[in-house]
Formats: C-alpha cells, sequence, structure tokens
C-alpha cells in the first residue's frame, strides 16, 4: 500500500493529539531552565539560536496542519519567511529580528490551539501530522547540539552509556559480524510513514562483508590520535587532508573531550566524516555503504536478530554520498530531500542518544556535510569479506 494510501481512520485524533503534546511538553522541558538571553542568542553560525527553532516549530506546524491540512489562513503569515529554513541560512539567523522568548511560546501556544481545532473537525492526514511530529521531534535534536556546545544541556539529560566492550577495550570493532551476500529490500516499505528520501524500496544486491559489532570507543579514538591519526597522510583523502590543513584540525579537541569525559567505553562523537574515513583507512578498513548498514542492521540469523549492538548511540557515517533512491519522487515538497541529493553530503544512519525513537527507524537517512561534527556523529568500521578458499588468500 502506497503511503498516500495509508487511511485517515490509521491514526486517531485523540492518539495524534497525546502525541503531539507528548513531543511538545519534551520541547519546552528541554529549555525550562535557560535565560531568555541564552535562548536568544546564536551560539554558533552553524547552529540556529534556540528561540528561533521554537518559531521555526509552530510556523512549520501552523503551514501543515492548520493552513494545508485545514485550509485557514497562516496565524502569522509576515513570519513564514523568518521561519523558513531555506529563506533564511543559518548563518544569519542570529541577526534577524525574530520574536522573543516569551512571543515565541505564545506562537507555539496560539498554533496548537489551531492544530487541534482542525483535526477535531476534519480528523488525523496520517502523513502531514506524522511529519510535524516527527519534524518537531529532530529539531529538539538540533536544539540539543547547539545546548550541548554551550554546555546548556538540563541536568539529567540522556547521553552517551558505556558500550560492552566484550574484554576487548582495545578493539576499534568489538570483533566482526560476517554477513552474507545476496539481494535485499533497501529502504521504507509501503503503507508506513517515511520521508520521501527512504522511497521507494528496491532490491540491491551486496556482497558478503564485514561490519563491527559496534561503534567505534573514545579509547580507540584516543590511540588512533595520538599514535599520529591527524599527521600521517596516507590515511587521509586528497580532500579530507586539504580540509584538514585548512582549517588546521590537529585532533586536539577531540582527544581533550574524550578524556574530559573520561569515558573510554563511550562511543566516540562529534567526529566528521573526514576523521572517520581516516580512522578507517588506519586500521586497514573502511566505513560501510548505505546499503551495507541497512542490510546488518536488518539481517536475522535464523530467527535471531542481528548481533550488531549499539545502534542509536551515535549516527553512524557511511560512505555513500546523500542522493535519491531510483524512481524518487519528491512528497510532500521537494526542500526536504531533493536540493541536497549530490551536493557532497554523505549519509548518517542509526541515530544517536538525542534521537527520538519514532524517528530513528532502520530506513531513516540522515546527512551531513563531511567537515560537519556538531550532529552526535561516530564511527562503526566495516571491510571486505574474507576470503573463504585457502588459496585466495595467498
Amino acid at each position: 500500500m502506497p503511503l498516500s494510501s495509508i487511511p485517515s481512520s490509521a491514526v486517531s485524533p485523540v492518539t495524534m493529539a497525546a502525541d503531539l503534546s507528548a513531543a511538545r511538553v519534551r520541547t519546552l522541558a528541554l529549555v525550562a531552565h535557560l535565560p531568555s538571553a541564552d535562548l536568544e542568542r546564536q551560539i554558533d553560525p552553524i547552529l540556529s539560536p534556540l528561540v528561533w527553532d521554537l518559531g521555526h516549530i509552530a510556523a512549520y506546524e501552523d503551514l501543515w496542519l492548520v493552513h494545508r491540512h485545514g485550509g485557514r489562513e497562516l496565524l502569522h503569515a509576515e513570519l513564514a519567511a523568518l521561519y523558513d529554513a531555506f529563506e533564511t541560512p543559518r548563518a544569519v539567523r542570529g541577526d534577524l529580528d525574530l520574536l522573543g522568548h516569551a512571543d515565541a511560546l505564545a506562537y507555539l501556544e496560539e498554533v496548537r490551539v489551531r492544530t487541534l481545532e482542525v483535526m477535531d473537525r476534519q480528523g488525523v492526514d496520517p502523513v502531514l501530522h506524522e511529519m510535524v511530529l516527527r519534524h518537531e521531534l529532530q529539531h529538539t535534536e538540533t536544539m540539543r547540539q547547539a545546548m550541548e556546545v554551550a554546555g546548556l544541556l538540563p541536568a539529567g539529560e540522556p547521553s552517551l552509556r558505556t558500550l560492552a566492550l566484550d574484554g576487548a577495550a582495545a578493539d576499534a570493532t568489538g570483533g566482526w559480524l560476517d554477513v552474507p551476500g545476496g539481494r535485499f529490500a533497501l529502504g521504507a516499505a509501503d503503507g508506513v510513514f517515511a520521508y520521501d528520501n527512504e522511497r521507494p524500496q528496491h532490491a540491491v544486491e551486496v556482497p558478503a562483508f564485514r561490519i563491527a559489532r559496534r561503534p567505534v570507543t573514545n579509547a580507540s579514538w584516543l590511540t588512533f590520535a595520538e599514535g599520529g591519526g591527524y599527521v600521517r597522510r596516507e590515511w587521509w583523502s586528497d580532500e579530507g587532508w586539504a580540509w584538514k590543513e585548512d582549517q588546521d584540525i590537529n585532533g586536539h579537541a577531540t582527544v581533550a573531550a574524550a578524556r574530559a569525559h573520561a569515558a573510554p567505553g563511550h562511543a566516540v562523537c562529534h567526529i566528521s566524516w573526514f576523521e572517520a574515513d581516516a580512522f578507517a583507512r588506519s586500521l586497514g578498513a573502511r566505513l560501510p555503504t548505505e546499503a551495507e548498514w541497512e542490510r546488518a542492521a536488518t539481517w536475522t540469523q535464523g530467527t535471531a536478530p542481528t548481533p550488531m549492538q549499539h545502534v542509536g548511540q551515535v549516527w553512524e557515517w557511511c560512505s555513500t554520498e546523500f542522493d535519491a533512491y531510483p524512481g524518487f519522487a519528491a512528497h510532500p515538497y521537494p526542500e526536504y530531500s531533493e536540493p541536497f541529493f549530490r551536493r557532497g553530503y554523505r549519509v548518517l544512519r542509526g541515530g544517536a542518544w538525542a534521537t527520538a525513537p519514532r524517528v530513528a527507524t532502520t530506513t531513516f537517512r540522515n546527512w551531513d556535510l563531511p567537515q560537519r561534527s556538531q550532529i552526535f556523529s561516530g564511527v562503526r568500521l566495516a571491510a571486505d569479506a574474507v576470503p573463504s578458499h585457502p588459496e585466495a588468500r595467498s
């Protein structure tokens, strides 16, 4: 059943209202401890002021659930461009005349009243309502990125957990999982919610490969960084080395962070794709392709689930450039995915500690530029399959 054919009766207004409310409680609780000054300042040029995210969440909900679904005029049409992610890039958001803290909260509340009124009258659109709900959940993750950079996360916030090292603390893999080759269905199945870039589901052939049972830990990353990882030219791609030299990336910040957290068993976090690629090369390994990652995450051995461990601690970089699947069709609007295809963005999979489980499905595709590390990104290694015949090894 295609996504557009999901019946409205599949989700009741009562259930959706409760889910929307739970997401909003989560959003407001995240920033409840912050003074207005911290909400309204721009922490970093590549991260929005937190108050922009609040206004954007309100504007997006009003656009899709009140205006598009309900046919009502926008509550504040004059704010549409201000809170449009394409009209106002992150780099300029700190210079804009945004709604202040109190006004942004009021905007959120006014829009929610309108949303519930429309939903009571017209019911639930299973695509639009789910999209708006997950949009808010995704923005609370990007808000956490900014808050972590500035040291503003609230006390008791969930975080990385120590990984099961299985007696192999110095091993960057936690042991290899051997995945057989074969055809499998990549992408989201029909009849369930998924973003346009996850469709259409299609068969792909994947050769046999190996993938690490767990992400790379701080302990392994420190070994790399302190063992010349940022000076050994042969471990870096041409583009990665040029970026490292131009930006004077020397690994000191990553090492300092790993030491400060004093958690050698935690998954290393805030690693760029360039660094992840260099780390993999240093061990004679590589990053998994996107198809390999999904194959490993969904593959079962008989009746037992695949022992690919600790998915959801950090986003895991793939070697694959973000692009459309064959037969892609933008839905419900092109700007979600299409402008980023074939622009050098790399895929990340699996979700992080800050990702809502509702978002982090096995088919969900995150993406960012290879130099970015503000996201909660880490590394899981992959390698080609070990030859099965002795003569093939000689």
